[in-house]
C-alpha cells in the first residue's frame, strides 16, 4: 500500500439503511460508514463483504456519500454468486467495509467544462464527480450515461438545453438534474428520450456545438467497461483533450497486497505494472491505452 494511503482507509462494520432494487439485477445500497463518509472522494471505492458465507470481498465504486450523517452509497449489479449474496442483506444488518480504497479523480481549475461519461457500473463515480462539483458555481459539467439494461433511476425530460444534442435525445437522471447539472443518456436498447448509439456519439455532438477556446476548457472524466473506456481515450486524443479514467479490475486484497490487478501503465521510465486498487483506480487515459 502506497504510503500516502497508510491511515487512511478504515474497516468498519456498516449497518445497512436502504436497499433498494431496480431493473436489471441492480441495486443501490445505503450503508452507516461515517469514517468512510468522511474522507472518501470522486473515484474512490470500498471493498465489501458481501455475506459471511463469502469472506473474498467485492470491490464497489462509491456513488455518494453524506459526511455530515455518516453514510455511503454504492450502485451495483448482481452478476455473480458474492453479488447476489450481498442482494439479499437488508435493513438493520450489518456488512463489512474497507475503505475508502484509491486514488480519485481530479479536478484542474482550468479545464472548469468537465465531460463525465460513465457507463453501466461505472456510472456512480461520475454521480460522484457532479455531486463535488455542483458545489462550486466555477464549474460547468456535463453528464452522459450510458447502459444495455434498464437505469437505476426513472428518467425523465431534462428542463435544461444542452448545445449539439438532437431533439428527440432529452432523458435526463432526475437527481442530476434536480442538482442544475445537465445530463444525456444513452442505450442501444430503444429506451424513450435517450440517444440510440454509443456515448462517445453524443460527446462528440457535444464537442462539435463548442468553440475552440469552449472545448480548451473541457477535461473528460470516465468510468465504465474496458472497451468503452479505450473508445472515450481515443476521442479524447482526437480532439487533443486530457482524460483520466477510472478502471474496473478483478480484486482479491484491494490494499495492493496481492498485485491481482495490475495493468500495464506507461511511465516516463518505460512501460509499468501498476495496481488498479491503490496505484489507481483513476489514470491518465493516454498512459494506459
Amino acid at each position: 500500500m502506497p504510503q500516502s494511503q497508510r491511515d487512511t482507509i478504515f474497516l468498519e462494520q456498516a449497518r445497512v439503511l436502504e436497499h433498494q432494487s431496480y431493473d436489471g439485477d441492480q441495486y443501490i445500497l445505503r450503508v452507516e460508514a461515517p469514517k468512510c463518509a468522511a474522507r472518501a472522494a470522486p473515484g474512490s471505492f470500498a471493498h465489501l463483504q458481501c455475506s459471511p458465507e463469502r469472506p473474498l470481498r467485492r470491490p464497489l465504486s462509491i456513488m455518494r456519500t453524506s459526511p455530515t450523517e455518516g453514510w455511503v452509497d454504492f450502485l451495483y449489479k448482481a452478476v455473480g454468486e458474492g453479488t447476489k449474496l450481498l442482494s439479499e442483506r437488508e435493513i438493520g444488518e450489518t456488512i463489512s467495509v474497507l475503505g475508502p480504497i484509491g486514488k480519485n479523480f481530479e479536478f484542474h481549475t482550468d479545464r472548469p467544462r468537465p465531460l463525465l461519461i460513465g457507463g453501466g457500473v461505472g456510472i456512480p463515480p461520475m454521480v460522484f464527480c457532479a455531486e463535488h462539483l455542483k458545489r462550486d458555481p466555477h464549474w460547468s459539467p456535463f453528464v452522459i450515461m450510458g447502459s444495455e439494461v434498464p437505469f437505476p433511476f426513472k428518467t425523465r425530460p431534462s428542463q435544461i438545453m444542452v448545445p449539439g444534442m438532437p431533439d428527440a435525445v432529452i432523458a435526463a437522471m432526475p437527481l442530476l438534474e434536480d442538482w442544475g447539472i445537465p445530463s444525456r443518456l444513452t442505450s442501444l436498447q430503444g429506451y424513450p428520450g435517450c440517444h440510440e448509439g454509443y456515448v462517445t456519439d453524443l460527446a462528440r455532438l457535444w464537442l462539435d456545438s463548442l468553440s475552440e477556446e469552449q472545448r480548451a476548457e473541457v477535461e473528460i472524466l470516465s468510468c465504465g467497461p474496458h472497451p468503452m473506456l479505450e473508445a472515450v481515450a481515443n476521442l479524447a486524443a482526437e480532439y487533443n483533450l486530457p482524460c483520466q479514467v477510472s478502471l474496473e479490475e478483478f480484486m482479491a486484497c484491494a490494499v495492493g497486497g496481492c498485485a491481482g490487478c495490475v495493468v500495464e501503465v506507461a511511465t516516463e521510465q518505460g512501460p509499468a505494472m501498476k495496481r488498479v486498487c491503490v496505484d489507481g483506480p483513476v489514470f491518465d487515459a493516454k498512459t494506459v491505452f
